[in-house]
């Protein structure tokens, strides 16, 4: 085969060494996917005993890797990639985790998961650490020849390394463990799944698919109470307590309502939130970065307080609505719009007020003037609000108190400013995707822009159905809906959902309880947009429902 020539390129100078004349050539048939001419060159550059440096090692060792896919190139490309391999090190040059990477390639390519898994135990030799395509090789040769056991144990030795899954990993692992019928393992991937990826790939739903069309296991008794309380601390969307019900599943493709209604089993999906665990964690990290950067005090105050005055469902961020579209010339802070919000929300949700976070001077500037004064005085009166001291910020206040609370946080804020960067938490974005609500005024009406109603992620319902979203041409989207469902499993699950309804008719409590907003099941009642624009009553019994026993406490806590 003629060899490429790099000689219609800039020729190097003509005083330059040996080594960099080879390293211009090498690059060039390293651009060109030439593996034949590189490995000429690379052979006359042993014969001439050119020293190569690790670069030079790496460039050869990836080359032969990238023509693992050529069957005219594969052949040739294992016969040198281990022989270069072998030479570098025996020539005293340190491998780095691409020449690791590179030769588990290789290794996998022959079918040597053992050899691709030793290299990445063995890393460490070479003060490196492994990155997630340095245990790709092994996890997936391994995964290919059914060898379950071996897989789990790189994925184990993953997790000890700090390298983390994504989905074609997940699916490997998923799709051995079908083949082999791992149950507990399945139930293991899918839940990973879930975590890990909102709409799966098409060729990951096929698995998923396939699964549930042999599977043929048993599953737990059906125990409501017990579910449901899982469900609730696990935020909504799944309960994780294994595979529930006995009869054959039915595996269905269909499309979800805008309301969150599968078109195939007629099941409810939900809005998934953070679990308790998170949630608690959440609430402790925003208080801890708050404490650093707050007067201490003055946050600890607003803790204390917060515990004794914990019956809110919505959070305001007092400046962010105030100040909304108010750079114009008359423009100011609008009292109107904080008070259009607040009455919106108090009508919405059973006459239960939301709590306004605004800043000291703020209040002092409010109270001074004669045309807001008497509003101000009310909402301190009904404890509508909270007033952060001189020198504090106010993100760390409403947010600590919608996270520790669990309620909705309405404002317009995207949390993308320095304080919220400090969270650093994989699962903000899923709390604001369930919490925040935000909001538009046009011509001076009031729209609040609800959370979804339901998560497009992967859901497993309390009868023990499963709902997989399987990705359209968006990453978010999905083009369908893979909806998994034992009939009488469904069918039991309605019938003690009717006698636990039949039960609760008869408690006057919960006729008039509405479920709390922290919790999924909340916004399955709001299915439509808040549009009520009506004022406060005044006659006694609502104010009393509204305030309550007024607290002896100054407006704020300064």
């Amino acid at each position: 085969m003629a060899m490429a020539s790099p000689a219609n390129k800039k020729k190097p100078k003509s005083n330059q060494t040996p080594e960099s004349q080879f390293s211009y050539n090498f690059n060039f048939y390293s651009k060109s996917k030439d593996l034949h001419s590189a490995i000429s060159l690379y052979d006359t550059a042993i014969s001439q005993n050119t020293r190569l440096n690790q670069h030079n090692f790496n460039t050869l060792l990836y080359l032969c890797s990238i023509s693992l896919n050529d069957p005219s190139t594969k052949d040739l490309s294992l016969q040198y990639g281990f022989r270069v391999f072998d030479h570098m090190v025996s020539n005293g040059i340190k491998p780095n985790e691409a020449s690791i990477t590179a030769v588990a390639r290789l290794a996998a390519a022959k079918g040597d998961g053992d050899y691709a898994f030793d290299l990445v135990k063995n890393i460490g030799v070479y003060n490196e650490l492994p990155r997630l395509r340095t245990y790709d090789p092994a996890l997936f040769c391994y995964c290919e020849n059914l060898e379950g056991d071996k897989a789990y144990e790189v994925e184990e030795h993953m997790g000890r390394m700090g390298v983390g899954l994504e989905e074609g990993e997940i699916a490997a692992l998923l799709k051995v463990s079908v083949e082999t019928r791992r149950e507990e393992r399945v139930y293991e991937y899918l839940q990973k799944l879930r975590k890990m990826v909102r709409c799966v790939r098409e060729e990951t739903a096929k698995v998923i698919e396939h699964w549930f069309e042999v599977f043929e296991g048993n599953g737990v008794e059906l125990d409501v109470g017990l579910v449901r309380e899982a469900v609730s601390r696990n935020g909504g969307g799944w309960h994780g307590l294994g595979w529930i019900g006995k009869e054959k599943w039915v595996v269905r493709r269909g499309s979800v309502d805008a309301g969150g209604k599968c078109c195939c089993c007629g099941g409810q999906l939900v809005s998934v939130d953070i679990d308790d665990d998170e949630t608690e964690r959440f609430a402790e990290s925003v208080a801890g970065l708050a404490m650093e950067r707050e007067v201490k005090a003055n946050f600890s105050e607003f803790q204390n307080w917060l515990e004794k005055h914990a019956n809110y469902e919505a959070i305001m961020d007092g400046a962010n609505i105030g100040l909304y579209q108010q750079n114009f010339a008359e423009g100011g802070f609008s009292i109107s719009q904080l008070d259009a919000v607040i009455k919106d929300l108090y009508n919405q949700s059973g006459k239960k007020r939301p709590l306004v976070i605004l800043h000291n001077k703020r209040l002092r500037a409010l109270l001074q003037n004669p045309s807001t004064r008497e509003l101000i005085q009310e909402w301190i009166e009904k404890d509508v609000l909270y007033t952060t001291p001189h020198g504090s910020n106010d993100d760390w206040y409403w947010l600590y108190a919608a996270v520790k609370l669990r309620c909705w946080l309405v404002t317009n804020d995207e949390m993308r400013d320095h304080i919220f960067e400090l969270l650093g938490s994989d699962f903000f974005v899923k709390w604001k995707e369930r919490h925040q609500v935000r909001y538009t005024f046009v011509k001076g009406n009031l729209e609040l822009q609800m959370p979804p109603l339901f998560s497009i992620v992967i859901q497993e319902s309390e009868n023990g159905s499963w709902h997989v979203p399987v990705a359209g041409d968006g990453n978010d989207s999905p083009q369908s809906w893979l909806c998994v469902s034992r009939p009488r499993s469904c069918d039991a699950l309605k019938e003690a959902s009717c006698m636990e309804e039949s039960k609760d008719s008869n408690d006057s409590r919960c006729n008039s309880k509405l479920p709390t907003f922290g919790r999924p099941e909340s916004l399955a009642s709001c299915k439509h947009k808040l549009h009520s624009r009506d004022s406060f009553q005044e006659s006694d019994d609502k104010i009393t429902a509204l305030t309550g026993k007024r607290k002896e406490r100054s407006p704020s806590p300064s």
